[in-house]
């Protein structure tokens, strides 16, 4: 199956756009992929923000773009646009690091005046880095997505079939299954 490498672009340690990546790395792992998860936040801030191409945690985290077959971006929105913690990182990859890729864009936000951002904001720049295919996004209200005491994530029912739909769409466009293996134990 597909290597998939799991962007998340949120600066918040508690992100629920990083929660709602991982329960969908769950789903894909479930389909026989394998997901590296990838939490821009823990790089160096200095190394970002800095441009340094060259730092080790940037040179690590191209060359998981380079190993990947297909690329889950998900970002926060904020003031119409994806967070700026992820241009960053953008601005560090080679102009065509996404080439031969399928890409999955995802956002959250706090309001539907948002939800053009993944086509008007995103998908022009994940564009201009030479994917294959860039798969059909989706954008998560913040109100549906629900971190319980205990950790655990609840998806309101609409969105979670949306999600779970385009995220099928992404598996199957990386040549896999769209139903999930039997857990074996």
């Amino acid at each position: 199956m597909a290597t998939i490498l799991s962007v998340s672009a949120s600066p918040s340690a508690t992100s629920r756009t990083a929660r709602l990546l991982r329960h969908l790395d769950a789903r894909l792992t479930a389909q026989g992929h394998d997901v590296i998860p990838l939490d821009v936040r823990t790089l160096p801030a200095e190394a970002l923000l800095g441009a340094d191409f060259r730092h080790p945690a940037i040179t690590r985290a191209t060359t998981l773009f380079e190993q990947a077959d297909g690329v889950v971006i998900g970002t926060p929105v904020y003031k119409a646009a994806y967070s700026g913690l992820l241009k960053s990182l953008l601005d560090l990859l080679p102009q065509y690091a996404l080439t031969g890729k399928t890409v999955l864009p995802l956002a959250t936000g706090g309001t539907t005046a948002h939800v053009l951002a993944i086509d008007y904001a995103l998908r022009p720049v994940l564009a201009s880095m030479g994917p294959a295919h860039i798969t059909p996004g989706w954008f998560t209200l913040d109100k549906d997505i629900t971190v319980g005491d205990d950790g655990t994530l609840t998806v309101a029912p609409a969105s979670a079939e949306a999600l779970a739909q385009v995220t099928d769409q992404f598996s199957a466009a990386l040549g896999g299954r769209t139903t999930l293996l039997a857990a074996t134990g």
